[in-house]
């Protein structure tokens, strides 16, 4: 690694993910790239104002889109122990209507996948997940959607394989 790599590596190394796998290890090719993704990363996995339940949702239906297999693997425990039902993570994966027994979990499922599949959003969705989320929160799921778009697209364009011991789930 050159100095700016090693610099940048050491920085996230250190912080809450504890390495750089994934589309950090490809990102640190750049470390600028590295470096500014990684704290919008932060931002989006750890300090947004939505509950991590619902980021995970997003992340969820970011990663099924994508069918980015790290991803989806990366995430599916820590959606599940953050509350998501296993029936919910289930039907995303097959790309079933999801059996939510919340209904704010159900406004964040349509919200992000009419923005990450249609790049629109309803009137009467946006509206919903208004009402749900307020202004700050609708942000922040918008912020969470973009940045796993990036990840998943970093992670098909470089095709990585799921975490090793982890067999594909999407097909």
């Amino acid at each position: 690694m050159s100095d700016a790599q090693r610099a940048v590596h050491d920085r996230i190394a250190s912080g809450p993910r504890g390495g750089t796998r994934g589309p950090l290890a490809l990102w640190l090719w750049r470390p600028e790239l590295a470096e500014r993704a990684q704290h919008l990363g932060r931002y989006c996995r750890y300090e947004t104002s939505l509950p991590p339940r619902l980021s995970e949702l997003a992340i969820l239906v970011t990663a099924r889109a994508w069918s980015a297999e790290y991803e989806w693997q990366a995430h599916k425990a820590i959606a599940l122990e953050a509350g998501l039902a296993p029936q919910v993570v289930d039907a995303i994966r097959d790309g079933r209507e999801p059996p939510f027994t919340d209904d704010t979990e159900r406004v964040v499922y349509r919200f992000s996948r009419a923005l990450v599949l249609e790049r629109r959003v309803a009137d009467a969705d946006y509206a919903a997940a208004r009402e749900r989320l307020g202004d700050e929160g609708l942000v922040d799921l918008v912020g969470v959607l973009g940045y796993y778009g990036l990840v998943s697209m970093t992670l098909n364009a470089f095709e990585v394989d799921p975490p090793e011991g982890c067999a594909p789930e999407m097909g």
